[in-house]
This record gives C-alpha cells, sequence and structure tokens, in this order.
C-alpha cells in the first residue's frame, strides 16, 4: 500500500486517539504504519529535503488539522487527546474525513480564512484575486509542495547549468573544472591547485590534484569537453594511465554521458575511478555554488517548546 496522504490519515489519528486518555506521536506512528501495511522502506522514505520521514510529516499534519478543528488538544509536548467534539465527529462523520468535511468547524474555517488571506498578498501588501480551490486537491502537506517547488526549481536550473558547460571552450572547462573540485574540498589552495589541470596530457592524464590540502594523497583527472557518449574504451585507457603511474585514484569528468558497459567497467577494476558525467557536474557546480548565485533563501522554522518551559 502507498503511503497515504494526510487527509486519508485524518480519521485513523482521531480513531486512535479516541481509544485513551491522551496519545503520544510517538506511539502514533508506528500503529498507523501497521495499519497501513506500510514497508520498512516506506515508513523511513524521507522528504525531498532528506531531514524528514515523509509518513510522519504527514500524520503531524493531519493531528495539526484536527486540532485546528478542534477535535484534538494538545496536552504537552508531542501528546494530544481527543476533544467531546472529536468523540461526537466519530460517531457522525464518514469514513474518510478531509479538509472539506472539517469547514464545517468555525475554528477550523477562521485557520484556513487566515491562511488564504496570507496567501493571497503579494510582496507589496497588495491583495491578489484567486479562486478557492477544491480543499480535496490538497494531497501535499506545506512541506512537500515546497520540498517538489525546489526540486522542480533544481531541475531546471541543472539543465540550464548542463547546457551551458557544453558551450564553453576547452580552457574554459578546464577551469570549470578545478574551481568544483576546490570548492568541493579539493586541491587546497587556489593558487597550488592552477598545476591540477592543463598539462600535457601524457599517457591519457590531463592532470593531478591534491586529495587535501597537504598534499598527502593525489587524484589524476581526465576532463574532456565530449560530444559524444564516452565508451569502455576511453574508460579504459584513462584505467592503463593510473596503471603506469601507480595511482589508484582517477575522476573522468566529461560534458557528455557515459555509456552502461563504460560504467560497468570502472565499477570493476582495482582502480577507483569516478565517472563525472554532465548533469552530474551540473549538480555538483549547483550545490558547491559554481557558477550559480542564490536569489532567494527561505528558512523553515518551528516552534521551541523547550523554550517554554517554565521552571
Amino acid at each position: 500500500m502507498a503511503i497515504p496522504d494526510f487527509q486519508t490519515l485524518m480519521r485513523p489519528v482521531l480513531e486512535f486517539a479516541a481509544g485513551a486518555q491522551e496519545r503520544s506521536m510517538k506511539e502514533t506512528h508506528p500503529v498507523l504504519a501497521d495499519q497501513f501495511r506500510l514497508t520498512e522502506e516506506e515508513r523511513e522514505q524521507l522528504l525531498p529535503s532528506g531531514r524528514v520521514r515523509l509518513f510522519r510529516n504527514r500524520v503531524a499534519w493531519a493531528v495539526t488539522h484536527l486540532k485546528k478543528a478542534g477535535l484534538l488538544e494538545p496536552r504537552r509536548r508531542g501528546v494530544y487527546a481527543i476533544t467531546p467534539q472529536g468523540q461526537k465527529v466519530l460517531a457522525d462523520a464518514p469514513d474518510r474525513i478531509t479538509l472539506n468535511y472539517l469547514m464545517q468547524f468555525e475554528a477550523f474555517r477562521e485557520f484556513r480564512n487566515q491562511r488564504s488571506s496570507n496567501e493571497s498578498s503579494n510582496i507589496n501588501g497588495e491583495t491578489a484575486k484567486q479562486s478557492t480551490p477544491d480543499l480535496e486537491d490538497e494531497g501535499q502537506t506545506p512541506e512537500e509542495s515546497l520540498a517538489n517547488a525546489w526540486n522542480e526549481i533544481q531541475e531546471n536550473l541543472e539543465s540550464e547549468v548542463a547546457d551551458q558547460i557544453k558551450q564553453v571552450s576547452p580552457s574554459f572547462f578546464e577551469q570549470l573544472v578545478v574551481d568544483v573540485l576546490i570548492a568541493m574540498g579539493y586541491g587546497g589552495e587556489r593558487l597550488g591547485a592552477g598545476r591540477a589541470v592543463g598539462q600535457s596530457g601524457d599517457g591519457g592524464i590531463d592532470g593531478i590534484i591534491d586529495e587535501d590540502p597537504l598534499g598527502l594523497d593525489v587524484i589524476y583527472l581526465q576532463a574532456k569537453r565530449w560530444e559524444g557518449v564516452v565508451g569502455r574504451p576511453e574508460i579504459q585507457k584513462f584505467a592503463g594511465a593510473l596503471q603506469g603511474r601507480r595511482a589508484k585514484k582517477g575522476v573522468f569528468i566529461t560534458t557528455s554521458s557515459f555509456t552502461r558497459e563504460a560504467r560497468e567497467y570502472a565499477s570493476m577494476i582495482d582502480n577507483r575511478i569516478v565517472l563525472i558525467d554532465g548533469h552530474r557536474l551540473a549538480r555538483l557546480m549547483i550545490d558547491h555554488d559554481v557558477g550559480v548565485s542564490p536569489v532567494e533563501r527561505y528558512v523553515i522554522k518551528r516552534l521551541d517548546t523547550d523554550y517554554f518551559i517554565e521552571e
């Protein structure tokens, strides 16, 4: 069974709350996960941010909406209880409690209206006209919506960066590779790392860069602006060059991509060769702020309940 959305979780949460005087979020998660027969992989699945478990986030928002409607009430940190109104709803409500259903409660309408009012104002404080959406369509929590929008922006930016990389000159590409590796923590200082690329290319090696700031180990590079797909023969040639230098580590960077045979070969040999294609290089540039600049920054905060504990 797929991970249920937060609206599907609302009635099960309310039913679970009715079984005791109070419930904790910690005990809620496994009970509902068992009820929906989620696999271990589904229970551990994270939001795109990689910081919060998807299922727990949806349970938390189900609890939040039920609280806003007055069907649950907070007791203390991470603990909630069903209200008399919540008990009544269990006897009268349909099999699935939705946001549309919760709109019958004044407290929830006020919550939604306040949220809509905030969303309809633009940055100049002017009110923008918006059509009222069907609340049944809200299958994602706010964190999911934000994360998915962020992913879409990142994917578009990645494509733009990858396309731009293909248009630069070979010398600029070599410079770009050095900048990325330095941003990742390799090569030490910028001046010292300048020797990394643009060497003679003797024996299939385009350059050398220090693995650490002290130069205790080195990584051999092949950096190519490539039009076609890089196949196994090119990786074999690079591996042979590494063996000729008794080297164990190499990075092959290209603006294009690698064939399946090339990747399989790189994974089987004794030498450690990392293959970086155009799109992975674009991701590394974005992750380490090379060739891109921040436009907007959003910080998500949560209530610090420890702050409100009175001694």
